[in-house]
């Protein structure tokens, strides 16, 4: 069974932009693939624990070797990439907070990026371990500041590091500046959803 993991970083949960747009292309893919599913995961509702010493320590101490709340760790930290593991299509829904990503999507990455599990290095350099996935990237912003923003090339940076490659970034431009703006910019976006869906 195909299967389609959602990602919303919203502060507003489903009534942000980019949860929309995520939630549009889900519900469009879905039309496209019956029978399939889709697991969403809120990083607003639920948020990711921070990465700490400890819980960094959970990551690198050997399995055999964890105590009770390291093992707690480090699974929490494995169904995280086993999602990822499962899912045939990622998407996104990601708004600009401070010329970044939100916070809790760094932290999501925390978790996903584990040295042996998700990627490894070789002699080639880092190797990403979670292949043959396509990734489809909704960014809401405020402002005007492009296809080529820092913020752009860290979420594909990321992605490509942990092994995905093919990604597609939607932007969503100009949201704060006036309604007509707005509405363009949405319905851009929404025009996009069709044909990469």
């Amino acid at each position: 069974m195909a299967q389609l993991l959602k990602i919303q970083t919203s502060l507003f949960q489903n009534s942000g932009q980019s949860s929309q747009l995520a939630d549009a292309f889900a519900a469009t893919w879905l039309e496209k693939n019956p029978g399939a599913r889709v697991i969403t995961r809120d990083l607003a509702a639920e948020p990711i624990p921070h990465l700490d010493q400890d819980r960094f320590q959970a990551f690198t101490t050997p399995a055999e070797e964890r105590t009770a709340e390291q093992k707690a760790v480090a699974d929490f930290s494995q169904e995280l990439i086993d999602e990822i593991k499962a899912s045939d299509v990622l998407v996104l829904g990601i708004p600009m907070y401070n010329f970044s990503v939100p916070s809790t999507l760094s932290t999501y990455f925390d978790h996903i990026a584990r040295a042996g599990i998700s990627f490894r290095y070789t002699a080639e350099g880092p190797e990403g371990l979670l292949k043959g996935k396509k990734a489809v990237v909704f960014i809401t912003r405020g402002g005007v500041y492009g296809e080529e923003h820092a913020q752009s090339a860290y979420v594909r940076q990321f992605l490509g590091f942990i092994g995905i490659h093919d990604v597609e970034i939607i932007h969503a431009e100009g949201l704060a500046l006036n309604d007509e703006s707005k509405q363009q910019a949405l319905d851009s976006a929404r025009e996009q959803i069709a044909q990469v869906a």
